[in-house]
């Protein structure tokens, strides 16, 4: 079957990949992968520019985030599975980008200055940190993708994208593609305390967690503060579990209806979503398994993505460098 098109996107592997991440992104990677030539990355680099201090663990985190790809369905058969500092034409293409995008484009970014906000406590007010948009850039073009899954969040990026290689195509003669959106919908996931789903609030439920370790995570989760008896009224427009039986629930409509007239208590509430998060992650749980049967498996993924990757940029490279002079 003829694909429709070429997708490249990312991850920085800076945590475990929680239940969020997944419904957030990874489960429409895995449905995209059927579709389209896909390009999945595991952004190391662009990890750097918010924890360049902080590297301990990174090869690590590289490897696990690797391993909740495929156990979550990527496929490295259909999609090419990578790391981005293996493929060192990402940074050539950055840095020949870099010499042509004004300064106030990557200043203006909405996300550049909410992160330094955000991030004040880091020191992050850094030349890598600045120009990290234009190394998306380079991921992206680098590969010619006509396609970015992104959410409306991420749009700002990707028309500084957009904006960068129209640029590039004006001062070179050239006809580098410009991406387009593929814009999604994606369920947000809080954490079980209603807050964003993270490591440092120790509230992820993570896509490697046992039976156990949710039903455990589900329990502690915070519900509707007013609703104190099993058979109060209960308010599922407040309630954290109720967030996700929206989305993981079939009979969502009968869970609101009992919650609301008090004839759902939480702790059957919990008991029951623990159950349908359990059911929706055994088939992750199977593909992990068979992972760790075979330990070599995975490096052989990150080193067939590397070569496969390099083959397809090499070729972009190599009419870049034609088009500059170099």
């Amino acid at each position: 079957m003829s694909k429709q098109g070429r997708i490249f996107s990312g991850m920085r592997p800076t945590q475990r990949l929680t239940l969020g991440n997944y419904k957030g992104a990874l489960e429409n990677w895995v449905r995209l992968q059927d579709d389209y030539e896909c390009f999945y990355c595991v952004v190391d680099w662009h990890a750097l520019t918010t924890g360049y201090q902080e590297t301990a663990d990174l090869r690590q985190n590289i490897r696990g985030m690797v391993i909740d790809w495929l156990a979550a369905g990527i496929d490295p058969e259909k999609s090419v599975v990578f790391v981005q500092s293996h493929v060192k034409e990402h940074a050539e293409l950055h840095l020949l980008f870099s010499m042509i995008t004004p300064l106030g484009w990557v200043e203006r970014v909405p996300t550049y200055k909410e992160q330094l906000r955000q991030l004040e406590e880091r020191e992050i007010n850094t030349y890598g940190f600045l120009g990290y948009p234009v190394l998306q850039a380079a991921d992206i073009v680098g590969y010619k993708a006509g396609f970015v899954p992104v959410g409306e969040d991420q749009l700002p990026h990707l028309e500084l994208c957009r904006e960068i290689v129209r640029r590039f195509n004006f001062l070179y003669h050239t006809a580098l593609p410009e991406p387009r959106a593929l814009l999604s919908k994606v369920p947000m996931l809080p954490g079980i305390d209603g807050r964003k789903m993270s490591k440092s609030y120790g509230n992820a439920i993570w896509l490697s967690a046992s039976a156990e370790e949710v039903q455990s995570q589900v329990q502690q989760a915070i519900t509707d503060p007013a609703k104190i008896r099993k058979n109060d009224p209960g308010h599922p427009e407040v309630c954290n579990i109720f967030t996700f039986h929206r989305v993981f629930s079939t009979g969502v409509a009968d869970v609101e209806e009992r919650c609301r007239a008090g004839s759902l208590g939480c702790v059957a509430c919990k008991r029951d979503l623990a159950g349908k998060l359990n059911l929706a992650m055994e088939p992750m749980r199977e593909r992990r398994a068979r992972l760790e049967s075979r330990p070599g498996l995975v490096d052989e993924v990150i080193e067939d993505g590397r070569e496969r990757a390099h083959r397809v940029i090499a070729r972009t490279m190599e009419e870049v460098r034609a088009a500059v002079g170099i």
